[in-house]
């Protein structure tokens, strides 16, 4: 298992972004979007995770998520694994290796937004808001302090 930072001149970019638009979570089409209009800011990244040179799954590092109008920042966004590849923690080395990338940019605490329940939790996370999007429903907000 391999965890790669990718940018858009990367040939792993566009493979990525066609696994998230044809992924079984509606979300990966947002992602894919985001990633053909180029529309991450600053420090914002896309990791792919590899097995065996195939990818496995994928997740984002950004200042901003779904939910609107709330200071919390940065998020672990858009984590997906694809089904073959679920049950081998995945989910949980992509969230350490952008919890990583967060500590190099010196922030403190990281958030995901989810609708998730006891996911997150097993990984560090505490519940700290619940707040109604328009159009997806009630998102959790989950933060880890990093130390």
């Amino acid at each position: 298992m391999e965890i790669k930072a990718i940018i858009n001149d990367n040939v792993l970019w566009q493979k990525t972004m066609e696994y998230a638009k044809n992924c079984s979570w509606k979300a990966g089409a947002f992602l894919a979007e985001k990633m053909k209009n180029n529309t991450f800011l600053g420090s914002e990244n896309v990791f792919v995770t590899l097995v065996d040179k195939n990818i496995a799954g994928y997740c984002a590092f950004s200042l901003k998520d779904c939910v609107p109008d709330v200071e919390y920042t940065p998020y672990i966004s858009f984590i997906f694994v694809g089904e073959e590849y679920r049950g081998n923690r995945l989910s949980e080395q992509m969230i350490l290796y952008v919890i990583d990338y967060a500590k190099i940019l010196n922030y403190n605490k990281i958030y995901i937004a989810s609708d998730h329940i006891n996911l997150y939790e097993k990984y560090g996370f505490e519940k700290i808001d619940e707040i109604e999007v328009k159009g997806i429903g009630i998102e959790k907000i989950y933060v880890k302090i990093i130390k």
